[in-house]
């Protein structure tokens, strides 16, 4: 099926550098929308505005969105992909080291909607897709309290805006994905073996998910969070 609704419009991409968020705005180009991809580090996906922005910057994140409106245009789809990830025993976890994951994972996550929800609510269009994460469903398979926390954060910012937002023709949605292979989840890709499909997900596979959460045939989906992690989560 050929998805529609992506020709000529804006799409911004958070943590789009690499991984599933540089996948996502591959896939966007595909479809024929017009790409704005950010990330704290400095990006160079090709034909996209790489944009070079802090999540957890209030005002960077200002600056940034109103870059991307003024080179690109309304914005009308956003996906939330920026995030780290941190394996530490519970005790371990320092009040810093729990604050950053908070920090970008989630209140991150908070800017940016907040600076490009205005663009789609006076537009009367907008696609929302933000990555929450299987630990935010179950606290995490290891020591990933901090990244589970904010995660079920995001998830439950996604449900809000959804209900906010659903008069005005936004949708907004989570994916709550699982053992994507992808730099962040190295260190825990042994936990493959309790996966019933039997191997790690593909960042394209995340992407091809949400490229049809943005797209106009998902126009009555809003405030779901998806699964995608091979049955990881079947009981």
């Amino acid at each position: 099926m050929q998805l529609d609704g992506f020709t000529d419009r804006v799409a911004i991409v958070t943590g789009g550098a690499g991984g599933i968020g540089r996948k996502v705005a591959e896939r966007m180009l595909e479809l024929g929308a017009r790409v704005a991809v950010t990330d704290a580090r400095a990006s160079d996906v090709p034909d996209c505005l790489n944009v070079q922005m802090d999540v957890t910057d209030e005002g960077d994140v200002r600056a940034g969105i109103d870059r991307i409106v003024s080179e690109l245009g309304t914005p009308a789809i956003l996906v939330q992909a920026a995030g780290i990830f941190r394996v530490e025993p519970f005790e371990e976890t320092t009040a810093a080291s729990w604050n950053l994951s908070i920090a970008v994972n989630l209140t991150g996550a908070f800017h940016v909607a907040h600076a490009v929800l205005p663009h789609m609510r006076a537009a009367g269009y907008g696609r929302v897709v933000a990555l929450g994460s299987s630990a935010g469903i179950t606290g995490g398979s290891k020591s990933t309290a901090a990244y589970g926390a904010s995660k079920a954060g995001v998830m439950a910012l996604s449900k809000a805006i959804a209900t906010e937002y659903a008069p005005y023709g936004i949708t907004s949605n989570a994916l709550a994905p699982s053992l994507i292979e992808t730099e962040m989840v190295s260190n825990i890709a042994d936990l493959v073996t309790k996966v019933p499909v039997g191997r790690l997900g593909q960042p394209g596979e995340v992407a091809d998910l949400i490229a049809y959460l943005c797209s106009e045939h998902a126009g009555f989906i809003t405030g779901a969070v998806v699964d995608i992690n091979g049955g990881f989560l079947i009981h």
